[in-house]
């Protein structure tokens, strides 16, 4: 099992993402509002050199969505990589976003697979 993570920078995709997740076999995720930590600390003009990256910063979106989700295996983990990077474009463009995986051992509460 795996933990796959994207933050969203392009937001206006997340819907798009969610129904072809849906699509490919993925029945759950969590997404949570979520801003960055160099948008976070330019809001803060006390600390000179961050009010620096404020002219930067303005010109791109505040916040973003953060999506994680339990993927079975390997392969429903690839196809859901492959969807985003279908959707967005490339995830590895700047400003678009962040995907990662994380290889995870246990899982609780989670509903049982049946066998038919």
């Amino acid at each position: 099992m795996h933990l796959l993570f994207l933050v969203l920078n392009e937001t206006e995709y997340l819907d798009d993402i969610l129904a072809e997740f849906l699509e490919i076999g993925i029945k759950g995720a969590t997404i949570l509002d979520s801003q960055g930590m160099g948008h976070a600390l330019s809001n803060n003009s006390d600390i000179p050199i961050f009010g620096s990256l404020r002219s930067v910063l303005n010109s791109s979106k505040p916040y973003n969505k953060t999506v994680f989700s339990v993927i079975e295996n390997e392969e429903l983990l690839n196809k859901a990589a492959n969807t985003v990077n279908e959707i967005v474009g490339d995830i590895c463009k700047p400003g678009v976003g962040l995907m990662f995986s994380i290889p995870i051992t246990n899982v609780c509460g989670l509903p049982k697979k049946t066998n038919k």
